[in-house]
Order: structure tokens, then C-alpha cells, then sequence
């Protein structure tokens, strides 16, 4: 909705604008006009009626969009609700994102996706629910997909959990073709993961813990992919964590088979060490801070050795994922305990998604157009979603990224209601300094 200090005409000056959609890696100005990008051209004068931002030195780029992040509301406003995930949203550079149901209750009625879509709407963020797949999440009988795409589910996922029941998935995946909405699978087998709280290795028998073998995840990945073949319908794979899984989905594709992928920025550059506290990003030498067991670093799908991070780095630049999400997991300070197999799974992520891949392009594994690609114009084109470009008479929603810009990661600089990330106390390099959505500036920390 529009706020008393909204703007009509509104000028970016000077900045490098990256829009993937269009080709575009250039210096140029963005004028907007009544929400709508007006015009991006080398130069531009300004009117009286401006308002006019130097974005020099800065990135510019289509909106930000995170496919794949849980709100906790309703039922765990404590950790999260839309309000604050959208002001962590805001701060983190995205304008647009999908929630997860897996929300209490789940979002498994077409009512509950009316009241996300009704009550987001203020939040100052996009945000699109994402209907369940089974009725309660149980994985045992399939919940109103139609109506749930008809009042405004994007895609459905039983996410925190895999749909067990084939018939359910094999049902949803043919209603799929119908929708045209994926069907965002949790690819995990509940008997081999059950009761491990990190990767099963070399770091989990140190920690006395059972681990989460790589063959948990794999094979339900395999399974699912089946099931897609089976059916012709849409499969999407969540948060894929080994270099194993990401093959699978490779091969399907070769096959034929309608299969869509995304992979996180932590399962990129963090490492199961990091449970132990001991703070090496993946492929460098340094550590950064050793401490005790951290908690924060427990997610699901877990963190991986260092050779299936530097994998998916790899089949990343080589085009084998369709778009990176954060998988944004916020737990309130007591969720989060100091006993490995009590603690919740999860970290946060929308706030610290820029400076992780800030880390991978100053290291010359990814560049800046790649990147923005992967988070605005790839995920848009792959899920159907409106935004992620900057073409002339678009929606206003952009991004402005300092590079340089460094802080320290703290519950301080945090926006999140949550602040359970492993990178806390950490200096991170990259930010979020000015985000608008429909031509306003939601979010400004321009100096």
C-alpha cells in the first residue's frame, strides 16, 4: 500500500545497472515514474520534481527474489511473522519472496492462502504462499491443490518434511501438469535421517552424533525424480546439498524429464565443521573464528563436506541449477539450544544472501551478472513469477547493492526477529543499501 512519504518521479544516478533479463551491464540512471521504471539511459537530467539518489560506485538491479523462505506465521510469530521477515527481507535486497507452509496450522486450505496473500499485501514485500502438498503436512493424503492455486499458491511443498506416501506424490505431480505449478519436494527418507542432527561423517562420529547420511536425501531425490518421469509432471528439488543429487537432477533433465533445482548460498561456502564452531569458508585456508559447538549451524538439509560445497559451486557456474534461494529458517534464541540433538533445524538467511556471494565473486568463481541473474530474472522465468527485470514500464522493483560496504553480522545489524545464523560476529562484505519496491524506498541505508 502506498506510504505518506511515497514519491511520484524518482531518479537513480550513476550506478552499474545489471538487468540479466535484458542483456543490460551497464552505467547508467534509472528514472521512475508513477512506480514504473520511465526510462535507463547513460545519462539523464534530472527535473525539480526528483527525487534523486547517487548511486555511484553501486550495483543496481531487478528486485530481489527469495523462492524459498519460511515466515513461521501463522502459529510461530515468535520466530518470525510477515511483518518482520519482510523488514529482513527488505534489508537484504529482496523485494519478492515465497513462503513455505509449513506454518502452524499448515497452509493446506485455500483459505489459509487468501489470509497470506491478504495480510502481505501491507508488508511493503511481494509475497507469494506456497500451498502444501498433503493435508497437515501428514504426507498421507493430498490437500486441495486447485483451489489453493485458484486463491494464489504458487507451487505446493510439504518442506520441513518429504511427502512419504507415493501415491500423494505421484497424485500431486500429476495435477501438476494441470496447474502448471511445481511440486516443491523435501527430498529426505525420514528412516535413514532419523535421529541424526548433522552429516553423517568424520564431524558427526568426533560429536557422537548418528548423522544424516548423503543416501537420505539421495534417494528420495531419485525417487521423486521417478515419479516425475512417471508422469510428466513438475518436479522442483529444494535446497539440493550433494554433488550426488545434483547429478541425478542433471541426468533427468538429459532425459527429458520435467525436473527444476535450486541450491542455497550456505551449502555453497559453509562446511559441516562449522558445527564444531570452527569458521573456514569452503576452498580457503583461513579459519575466521574457532569456537565451541554452534548450533546455528545445524539445517536441514545438512552442511556437507568441503568437496560436495566446491561441487555445487561447480555445477552451479555450469548451469546446472535454475535459481538459489536462502531457505530462510528463523528459530527463536531458546529453539536454538546448546545440545546438538535438541536444537531446531535451521538458519536465517535473506541478510546475509549478498555478502555470502559477494565472498564467491571476490574469490572469481561467480561474477556480479551471474549472480543477479540467479536471484532475480532466473528464479521469475522458472517459477512463472512476476518481476526480476528492469525493462521500461516495468514494475519499480529494485535492488542497490554497495559491494564494499562491510559490517558486522550481530543481533544488532540484523532485522530478522531471529538471529540464529553461524555467521554471527563475522565482518561481511556486501549489502543492501537501498531497496524499492513499486517505486518506493522501503529500505534505505545510503550514506
Amino acid at each position: 500500500m502506498p506510504r505518506e512519504d511515497a514519491v511520484s518521479r524518482m531518479l537513480l544516478r550513476g550506478g552499474r545497472v545489471i538487468d540479466p533479463a535484458s542483456g543490460r551491464d551497464m552505467m547508467a540512471d534509472i528514472g521512475i515514474e508513477d512506480g514504473r521504471i520511465a526510462m535507463v539511459a547513460p545519462s539523464t537530467p534530472s527535473s525539480g520534481d526528483d527525487v534523486v539518489f547517487d548511486v555511484t560506485d553501486l550495483l543496481v538491479t531487478p528486485g530481489w527474489i527469495d523462492a524459498h523462505v519460511h515466515l513461521r506465521d501463522p502459529g510461530q510469530t515468535h520466530k518470525e511473522d510477515l511483518v518482520s521477515g519482510a523488514t529482513a527481507a527488505l534489508a537484504g535486497g529482496f523485494t519478492r519472496m515465497c513462503c513455505m507452509p509449513n506454518t502452524i496450522p499448515p497452509l493446506d486450505t485455500p483459505e489459509a492462502i487468501r489470509d497470506i496473500v491478504r495480510r502481505s499485501a501491507s508488508t511493503g514485500v511481494r509475497i507469494h504462499p506456497i500451498g502444501a502438498i498433503s493435508i497437515g503436512r501428514s504426507g498421507q493424503r493430498i490437500a486441495p491443490l486447485r483451489e489453493m492455486a485458484q486463491a494464489g499458491a504458487i507451487g505446493f511443498s510439504d518442506d520441513g518434511d518429504s511427502t512419504i506416501d507415493e501415491d500423494v506424490m505421484r497424485e500431486a505431480l500429476a495435477l501438476s501438469i494441470k496447474l502448471n505449478r511445481p511440486i516443491m519436494a523435501h527430498c529426505e527418507d525420514p528412516a535413514l535421517a532419523r535421529p541424526g542432527s548433522m552429516h553423517r561423517g568424520s564431524i558427526s562420529k568426533e560429536l557422537g552424533d548418528a548423522g544424516i547420511p548423503a543416501e537420505a536425501e539421495e534417494s528420495y531425490i531419485a525417487r521423486d525424480i521417478a515419479l516425475a518421469e512417471e508422469t510428466g509432471g513438475w518436479l522442483h528439488v529444494l535446497h539440493v546439498s550433494t554433488v550426488r543429487g545434483a547429478r541425478l537432477v542433471r541426468d533427468a533433465r538429459k532425459r527429458g524429464v520435467r525436473v527444476t533445482a535450486e541450491v542455497m548460498p550456505h551449502h555453497l561456502t559453509l562446511t559441516h565443521e562449522w558445527v564444531t564452531g570452527r569458521k573456514r569458508f569452503a576452498g580457503e585456508s583461513t579459519v575466521v573464528l574457532q569456537g565451541g559447538l554452534d548450533t546455528n549451524a545445524k539445517v536441514n538439509p545438512p552442511l556437507r563436506p568441503e568437496e560436495d560445497a566446491l561441487g555445487l559451486i561447480s555445477m552451479l557456474v555450469a548451469g546446472e541449477f535454475d535459481f538459489m534461494a536462502t531457505d530462510h529458517a528463523p528459530h527463536a534464541e531458546q529453539d536454538k539450544t546448546d545440545t546438538l540433538s535438541t536444537s531446531a533445524f535451521g538458519m536465517t538467511g535473506l541478510e546475509v544472501a549478498i555478502p555470502t556471494m559477494t565472498r564467491l565473486i571476490d574469490r572469481g568463481l561467480l561474477d556480479w551478472p551471474a549472480v543477479v541473474a540467479l536471484f532475480t530474472s532466473r528464479p521469475a522465468t522458472t517459477l512463472g513469477l512476476p518481476g526480476g527485470s528492469l525493462a521500461e514500464g516495468s514494475v519499480a522493483d529494485i535492488t542497490v547493492i554497495d559491494p564494499a560496504r562491510e559490517w558486522i553480522v550481530s543481533r544488532s545489524t540484523l532485522h530478522t526477529r531471529s538471529a540464529n545464523t553461524p555467521l554471527l560476529g563475522l565482518t561481511a562484505r556486501g549489502r543492501a543499501v537501498l531497496t524499492i519496491v513499486g517505486g518506493e524506498a522501503r529500505h534505505n541505508e545510503l550514506s
